[in-house]
């Protein structure tokens, strides 16, 4: 890892995309926010800045090709982190065309456009690590989720495509996968569904999320931030194209 990089974190004002730009200050990186929100980046931004760190913000709608331009133009990042996504929850003949076509542009369209932004400057410097959040979705389905299972699964594909375009160069790209993690978006799924299924919160969390899970627990945006951190390390110089999948044994059923 370099002394000091340039971090460019999407969705970086939730859960797992602030915990990773946390975590990456905390050790001397200059951290890059970029969201759609100006007020909550100005927020986050300001209390990093506030504990002594680096820190700046970046308005990115990642779906808009010129505003991804402008963000890699003043932010050129040593290492980008994907991580913006959305959610949309019914069958597919239920399902709006614009809501499919929306998240496949947030999460895979998006990576790629942003990806393919920061690439040149990464190949002139000879360094460069492009981290995808992606899910255990992609790598198994649920049913209603067609378009979020469609561009995690697609993410996967696309980072082995620009691993290997890459391989000559000091770059990797790879893709965290975790099972559930605990962020207040998840906390509010739960109360959702305890509603809607009559059920108790903890027994939604037993019964319907952690159910696939062995391990029986969510996983935390620390595990997320730090396996970020071991990415951009030279100890996994030689890992690219991976999936690194945080599931508590989810897949080995």
């Amino acid at each position: 890892m370099e002394n000091t990089m340039r971090i460019v974190i999407t969705g970086a004002t939730g859960g797992i995309g602030f915990a990773i730009a946390e975590t990456f200050a905390k050790q001397g990186h200059a951290v890059v926010l970029a969201d759609l929100n100006e007020n909550a980046l100005q927020q986050k931004t300001t209390s990093l800045i506030a504990q002594g760190w680096q820190a700046d913000y970046c308005v990115l709608d990642v779906t808009n090709q010129r505003q991804i331009a402008d963000c890699a133009a003043r932010f050129p990042a040593d290492v980008l982190i994907n991580n913006a996504g959305i959610q949309h929850v019914a069958r597919l003949e239920d399902f709006p065309p614009e809501q499919w076509q929306l998240l496949l542009n947030v999460m895979l369209t998006g990576p790629a456009m942003l990806t393919r932004a920061m690439l040149p400057l990464m190949r002139e410097r000879n360094y460069g690590r492009v981290i995808n959040i992606g899910s255990i979705h992609a790598l198994v389905a649920s049913p209603f989720k067609s378009a979020y299972v469609a561009a995690k699964h697609g993410l996967l594909g696309f980072s082995k495509v620009i691993a290997l375009e890459n391989a000559d160069k000091n770059f990797t790209i790879n893709t965290i996968c975790p099972a559930y993690v605990k962020t207040p978006l998840v906390e509010k799924q739960i109360a959702a569904q305890a509603k809607e299924h009559n059920l108790t919160e903890q027994q939604v969390i037993e019964q319907i999320m952690l159910a696939p899970m062995p391990q029986k627990a969510f996983i935390d945006v620390s595990e997320i931030a730090e396996t970020a951190i071991f990415l951009c390390q030279d100890a996994a110089k030689h890992i690219t194209a991976q999936t690194l999948v945080l599931d508590g044994g989810w897949t080995a059923r």
